[in-house]
């Protein structure tokens, strides 16, 4: 009722003005008057149907907004979409804030950042419109600019040395038990972990915390045979 009103007003308003700033210009004869009255009578015929047409716009509009879906219900029919519900899409956002945060203050090592980028991936949550240039472009190349330096130690190999002791040495391991580790990293100079030679040159790369955490939970458990 009050876009009709308005609506009303505004016409009168523009049928009347121009005809008393016209004829307040100058005395107008009858045959001007008539004229300028035949010239609004055609554009309020012509205003009346577009006030018409609005208001069918307007409540065409107005059936058209009942029929739509809150926001609430259309965010979770696009989490339906990726089988996942909001906990799912929050956690998930929670796990890409994270991995960017590791990603960007180099918190290797950058094989396990890459993993856990993966695995982002894999997830369907991640076609969303929120996440799929983060995870998909974003991340990746900030993996890509990221340069891990080498924290291998060199050991050389002197007489009476075996993998077992040269793991279990402080500066090393400080754990027998992770000598594959030494083996693994060294396997072209390694033909029999059982044998190896004085001079040789081998890598000692840092374990990771998964391999520590493995490696002294066996230290941890190991207990000699006993002795006759």
């Amino acid at each position: 009722m009050k876009l009709n009103r308005i609506l009303s007003i505004a016409l009168a308003l523009f049928i009347m003005l121009p005809v008393m700033t016209f004829a307040q210009q100058k005395d107008m004869t009858l045959e001007e008057w008539e004229s300028a009255m035949s010239t609004l009578k055609t554009k309020k015929e012509s205003l009346i149907k577009e006030v018409a047409a609005l208001k069918s716009d307007v409540e065409g509009l107005k059936t058209t907004l009942k029929g739509l879906e809150s926001y609430e219900d259309c965010i979770k029919s696009v989490y339906q979409l990726v089988g996942a519900t909001k906990d799912d899409v929050d956690n998930f956002r929670n796990a890409v804030r994270e991995l960017e945060g590791k990603i960007r203050r180099k918190e290797g090592p950058k094989a396990d950042r890459i993993k856990d980028l993966d695995a982002l991936k894999k997830n369907p949550i991640s076609a969303l419109p929120e996440f799929f240039t983060k995870v998909h472009v974003d991340l990746p190349k900030l993996l890509e600019e990221w340069v891990e330096e080498s924290s291998d130690m060199s050991y050389t190999v002197v007489k009476g040395d075996h993998l077992w002791g040269i793991a279990r040495k402080k500066e090393h391991y400080g754990n027998g038990f992770a000598w594959p580790k030494i083996y693994n990293a060294n396997r072209d100079k390694i033909k029999n972990p059982d044998l190896i030679y004085p001079k040789q040159e081998f890598k000692i790369p840092p374990l990771t915390p998964e391999e520590k955490d493995k490696y002294d939970r066996l230290k941890k458990n190991y207990k000699p045979a006993p002795t006759q």
